[in-house]
């Protein structure tokens, strides 16, 4: 089964503090949670493969370290995981961005694709999916759904907030795929938001409601 792997790093857990707390406006929500992303980006890819190739220094030739080759994708989910990409590819200029939207329907209250852009060798890449919050989980198992019907392999999850709820829906219907949490919070309130939570995160992003 894959892992969960819940961040304690000093600066992450700083940054989380204001991005929670309710007097923090849109302009630095957006900013914090850009920044968050970064440093998870950096953590969630600390595994990569690295080669050995020769280089010259202006003193002499050695040995040095770089990527394999292993192409990244990271694939924010629309609309709240895009708040989080713009820091990701300031640490991963190279990788790819690709796309899946989803609505929950009001009735049922499962998650429905609505869009999804993809890089044509998906099934190729180390795919990152992005979302701030992991809450009844519904919108990460489609979209990861999603991305194995179209050839994907090789998925990781990433996100700011999470529910033990969402956690364990996640585990079950994708074993595969390793969780990488910001924070772990308490639950689920009866509204479905994560308790204590930050809220919706789309609407603080963006400044809607």
């Amino acid at each position: 089964m894959g892992k969960v792997h819940v961040f304690d790093h000093p600066l992450i857990q700083h940054k989380l503090s204001y991005i929670r707390d309710v007097n923090t406006g849109t302009k630095e929500f957006r900013e914090l949670v850009d920044e968050v992303g970064m440093l998870m980006a950096y953590e969630v890819t600390r595994d990569l493969e690295l080669q050995d190739v020769e280089i010259e220094t202006p003193v002499t030739k050695m040995i040095a370290k770089r990527l394999t080759g292993k192409k990244l994708a990271f694939v924010p989910i629309l609309r709240a995981g895009l708040g989080m990409t713009q820091g990701i590819l300031t640490l991963v200029p190279a990788a790819r961005i690709g796309h899946v939207g989803l609505y929950r329907d009001p009735e049922t209250l499962e998650a429905v694709e609505y869009f999804v852009k993809l890089p044509q060798d998906i099934e190729e890449r180390e795919i990152v999916v992005v979302d701030p919050m992991l809450a009844t989980g519904a919108s990460a198992i489609e979209a990861i759904t999603s991305l194995k019907k179209r050839g994907a392999k090789h998925i990781r999850f990433m996100c700011l907030i999470a529910a033990p709820e969402g956690v364990e829906k996640l585990q079950e219907a994708h074993a595969d795929v390793d969780i990488f949490i910001a924070a772990l919070d308490e639950k689920l309130d009866d509204h479905a938001y994560i308790t204590p939570g930050l809220g919706d995160a789309g609407d603080r992003l963006f400044g809607t409601k």
